[in-house]
């Protein structure tokens, strides 16, 4: 293996492309917009399985950086009672809180220090195998060459699609998903802490950053739709808690940034692979952000990924590993993730329990009893809650 084409500048893609660099491969990255994705607005918490999966490849300290740290989390009801705790390390290995637009500059100029070119303006249309490699083409007329190609092109994949014509559209989950930023109030959380809120008609996060500005999201059921200005956006999320005897609806109102957008998902891809064209990310899985493990879960793929084509002898094999290790655990958190959103009683903490041991081998472990990621990996893949409950075991 010499060199890995990757479509996609977002997450999965500069991670994955760190991590071949690790295991001694080059890698490519083609991202389609000119100036990088940097999704301005929206931000994120990578968890601690997430951080995990940084730490095994160096990049956790990166991160960090440009991050703040979430020390536990407080779950309340729509009268303000508090209904439960959860608290967590503050250093480095727990959650680290931050913008997507500082993640992907902070995950860019990282794998350019350690040698990773990405070329910019590269939107792929096709794919070929050349008999011994693959064969890239860009709307821009420019061709790439390689021994594999590794989809990271997110939710609206142009790799997915040339895998499987057939491939499954990303489903609308029936969430509006608002973030916001509010500054000139007196903090509402104590720093870095998450206040969890289930209202009567929509669900409400907020922290404090080290700044005092208070960050907030709010998911809200509705029709799926396009457009409006940010004052109509205030409006709509702060009706919906309206009713609420909570800080969540002047949260909101007092926003001087809000965003907007909808929540979509990709429940199960049939084809990851064909033996030279790979998914990793949400090209592969997408998760509706109820559970807020979409990022965690491309970072877990870009390293196992890599490992996997470290440790096996060709592409093939290399990636059916890599769909062997992930696609039971990633399809249980999307089952998770969904019943999030609808009911909010699924339990995503089970998730956070998972560790890369980067020096391990996925030969040795070809098995699949007990693995070199700390869990034991079953036999047969489960399935919706039958993966769920592995999870919760510890196995996946």
């Amino acid at each position: 293996m010499t060199k890995v084409l990757i479509i996609g500048g977002g997450i999965a893609g500069p991670v994955t492309a760190t991590a071949l660099r690790e295991a001694g491969i080059e890698a490519v990255v083609h991202e389609a917009y000119a100036v990088g994705a940097d999704d301005i607005g929206a931000f994120l918490t990578i968890m601690h399985n997430g951080v995990d999966a940084l730490r095994a490849i160096g990049l956790d300290q990166v991160v960090a950086d440009n991050s703040f740290a979430a020390d536990g989390l407080n779950l309340y009801d729509g009268t303000g009672a508090l209904v439960a705790e959860t608290r967590w390390h503050t250093d480095i290995t727990g959650p680290r809180t931050l913008r997507r637009s500082d993640l992907y500059r902070a995950l860019h100029d990282e794998a350019a220090r350690r040698g990773v070119e990405i070329r910019h303006g590269k939107r792929l249309v096709h794919a070929e195998h050349t008999g011994d490699g693959v064969r890239a083409t860009f709307a821009d007329g420019t061709r790439a060459e390689g021994d594999v190609l590794v989809g990271a092109d997110g939710l609206h994949s142009t790799t997915r699609r040339l895998l499987d014509p057939a491939a499954p559209e990303p489903r609308y989950t029936g969430l509006n998903i608002f973030y916001g930023y509010t500054e000139g109030i007196a903090p509402t959380t104590e720093p870095g802490r998450y206040h969890m809120i289930t209202g009567g008609r929509a669900f409400f996060g907020h922290t404090t950053a080290p700044d005092g500005r208070t960050w907030w999201f709010a998911r809200v059921a509705g029709d799926e739709s396009h457009g409006g200005t940010p004052a109509e956006w205030v409006e709509q999320a702060a009706g919906a808690f309206a009713d609420d005897d909570t800080p969540a609806a002047r949260i909101v109102r007092a926003s001087g940034e809000v965003r907007r957008g909808n929540a979509y998902d990709v429940p199960s891809t049939p084809v990851w692979h064909d033996g030279r064209l790979v998914l990793v990310g949400d090209a592969a899985h997408a998760a509706s952000p109820a559970a807020g493990q979409g990022a965690s879960m491309a970072l877990e793929d870009g390293v196992v990924l890599a490992m996997c084509l470290r440790d096996c002898s060709e592409p093939r094999a290399a990636f059916e590993h890599y769909e062997r290790l992930r696609r039971v655990r990633v399809e249980a958190l999307v089952s998770m993730s969904a019943r999030v959103g609808a009911d909010r009683s699924a339990d995503s903490e089970s998730f956070y329990r998972h560790h890369i041991e980067w020096n391990g081998s996925v030969v040795n472990d070809s098995a699949f009893g007990h693995s070199a990621f700390g869990h034991s990996v079953p036999a047969r893949p489960g399935s919706g809650q039958a993966a769920e409950d592995q999870v919760r075991k510890g196995q996946l």
